[in-house]
């Protein structure tokens, strides 16, 4: 950190942070602002930098909330930044670094403070503070209350508009972060905010016109991932003829501001995490989630939601609906290429999900690459370290791979990638599969460890699902996918025979005391039989339409033929057997008569023959059943899930805002 913390402990003493907080109101053309804005930093790019920085100046933020009614210099300071930003643009293509500078330095105070102001108060209270002026003590005027609106537009301009360059990135990320700012009343409201002031804004009047090109310009700095320039490049440097007036000035508040606001950055090393990473890209993705997340209008559905379900690929030719006027074209090639190499994050995964979920241009162009082993692989990771992952991250990636499994060509296509040597796979050396079979793995390691670990219903359900859809098109298994199948089929009804002997235990014990309430073995029996259930059609559907193409699960079937005795006669499972049992037996009867003591590969070769050509089992024996499809639906008032999930990834992420978490009132510290 270039700035100890005796130098951050001075914040509170400096003087131009005390005059802006003060009892004396600032006129927008006075000199003071200059002075204020002359001071050098770079970003704080963790949290521990920004608490650091919150800790040093609350009291003069508790200061300014306070006089700010009689003085109005918070409106004085948003002018300011107002004024210089109508010439950004020029400033960013004629080089103008001192210009950039200042713009960027008055719109860091601002953000501060309105985190500070939103985190303390209603929105009705922030509104009034942007409408106060300094025309008499504790009076507003009605010519001003759009200044929020003016400022929301200016920042949705500034990111729009403004050429992404070395000079540029610092106050383009700071203007995304101020957004974030802005919307993060929510976080301090335990209810879903469905009448929200700033969400009004947003989706009214003079910012609506921009929602496609900033949901365009916030997906483009996620595609791009730019990183951030090298601590320096955009701080004001003095000139070679001594730098004029406004560095002289810089200099002189060299005591207060100018060597505190080096956290994280100039004179500092940054750490290698945060030379991989993208801040303006990570903020970015966090906004567009935050936007796409808002609740609709009562008069007015989400327009950034609208953006995000309507855009198009730019070798797409057809027309726009004329229904959707915030449709755009980006891309679909670029965007791929950055959602196959970001999954490691929430944010990334949450994104994939979206536009898979609601753009079907978007589905449609994935489930037409091919390449999708690119995209497959990185979810498949994150639910094989489901142990190191959040549960929601977890869903996400799972109903990723039940949105993909509805497409019944990708379905066929997975069988006809092969893989090589799956490095982080460990149960097994892999130096050959599939991508339809590691998927099938690892969605059954995922139900293994939920069986053992979690017990949650809806994960069970959802990953069942995937295979069930998946199961017609089961296409040359690899053993261990086949052995690993019948494996999860023996564990379940291991699972069963023990509540069932444990129900039966307790009804016995029952009949002699009526004092204890019986355990609700039922239900639990009921569970179990209905994923057992799941399990045996999953099977049924593979060894029904594309028997002859996996004798590697023949052979699994065979290999445990008592595992099913038990569900023959079982009034539940009844139906379902008939086939497996058919199946089982023929080849049971074929492998007698080639003899005793067979090689793997001989009872491999026979298994082939029984499955095709002219002494293979006829198909027409096989009981047909309704097909497996499972189509994710969305439940009701998904806002209630994905709203707290949104903001918990922005308060966690390491290169956004701190938080006192003792103000979070929308999820709990260990939920997020």
């Amino acid at each position: 950190m270039g700035a100890n913390s005796s130098s951050i402990s001075e914040l509170p003493e400096n003087e131009y942070l005390k005059k802006l907080a003060g009892a004396e109101p600032i006129s927008e053309n006075d000199p003071f602002w200059n002075q204020l804005l002359s001071f050098s930093f770079t970003t704080p790019t963790n949290s521990a930098d920004l608490k650091l920085l919150e800790e040093a100046t609350i009291s003069v933020c508790k200061s300014l909330v306070e006089k700010n009614p009689r003085t109005g210099n918070l409106g004085s300071l948003i002018k300011v930044f107002l004024s210089r930003t109508k010439e950004l643009k020029i400033s960013a293509e004629c080089q103008n670094h001192l210009f950039i500078w200042q713009a960027h330095n008055a719109l860091f105070i601002i953000c501060c403070l309105l985190k500070v102001f939103i985190s303390r108060m209603s929105e009705e209270e922030l509104q009034l503070h942007f409408t106060y002026e300094e025309k008499a003590p504790g009076s507003y005027g009605t010519e001003c209350e759009d200044l929020i609106e003016e400022l929301l537009c200016c920042l949705i301009q500034l990111i729009v508009e403004i050429p992404l360059l070395d000079i540029t990135y610092s106050i383009s990320l700071e203007a995304v972060t101020t957004l974030i700012v802005f919307l993060s009343c929510q976080l301090f409201h335990k209810e879903i905010l469905r009448e929200s002031i700033i969400h009004k804004y947003l989706m009214h009047g003079r910012c609506v016109p921009y929602t496609s090109r900033l949901v365009k310009t916030l997906l483009y700095n996620f595609i791009r991932q730019e990183r951030s320039p090298p601590p320096g490049t955009h701080v004001f440097q003095q000139q070679t003829d001594g730098g004029g007036l406004l560095y002289g000035i810089a200099s002189g508040v060299a005591t207060g501001l100018w060597t505190v606001f080096t956290l994280g950055g100039v004179g500092s090393k940054a750490s290698p995490q945060l030379e991989r990473c993208s801040p303006l890209a990570n903020q970015s993705l966090l906004l567009l989630l935050v936007l796409a997340n808002l609740t609709d209008a009562p008069d007015t559905p989400n327009p950034y939601r609208q953006a995000i379900m309507s855009f198009k690929n730019t070798q797409d030719s057809t027309a726009f609906s004329s229904s959707n006027p915030h449709a755009f074209q980006i891309n679909f090639n670029s965007l791929y290429t950055a959602l196959c190499e970001q999954q490691k994050s929430d944010q990334a995964t949450l994104l994939l999900y979206t536009l898979l979920h609601q753009n079907s241009n978007v589905r449609t162009y994935v489930l037409a690459r091919t390449d999708i082993e690119n995209l497959v692989l990185p979810i498949l990771e994150i639910l094989y370290h489901v142990e190191e992952r959040n549960s929601h991250h977890v869903y996400m990636a799972l109903i990723i791979l039940l949105i993909l499994t509805e497409d019944d060509g990708f379905n066929r296509s997975i069988h006809e990638v092969i893989l090589k040597n799956i490095t982080w796979y460990a149960e097994r050396v892999l130096t050959e599969i599939s991508l339809g079979s590691l998927l099938i793995l690892v969605v059954i390691r995922t139900i293994q460890y939920n069986m053992t670990r979690t017990r949650d219903k809806y994960l069970h359900t959802n990953c069942l699902a995937a295979l069930a859809n998946m199961s017609a098109q089961f296409r040359s298994l690899h053993q261990y996918a086949a052995q690993r199948i019948i494996s999860l089929f023996s564990l379940l009804s291991k699972k069963h025979n023990k509540v069932l002997e444990q129900a039966t235990q307790s009804l016995r014990g029952s009949m002699g005391s009526t004092d204890s309430p019986l355990p609700d073995y039922a239900q639990d029996l009921n569970v179990i039989e209905e994923v057992i259930r799941m399990m045996l059609e999953i099977i049924n559907s593979c060894l029904t339409n594309s028997l002859h193409h996996n004798p590697n699960l023949v052979y699994a079937l065979l290999y445990k033929r008592d595992l099913f005795e038990q569900f023959r006669t079982h009034p539940s499972f009844q139906d379902i057997m008939q086939n497996i049992d058919l199946v089982i037996s023929f080849f049971s009867s074929r492998l007698e008569q080639a003899g005793a003591e067979l090689s793997v590969e001989r009872v491999l070769e026979i298994i082939k023959q029984g499955a095709q050509g002219a002494v293979a089992l006829p198909k027409d024996r096989l009981r047909k059943f309704p097909e497996l499809k499972f189509k994710y639906v969305e439940e009701e008032q998904p806002e209630e899930f994905f709203i707290p999930y949104v903001w918990s990834l922005v308060y966690n992420s390491a290169v956004a805002l701190y938080w006192n978490p003792h103000d979070i009132q929308l999820f709990t510290m260990d939920s997020g």
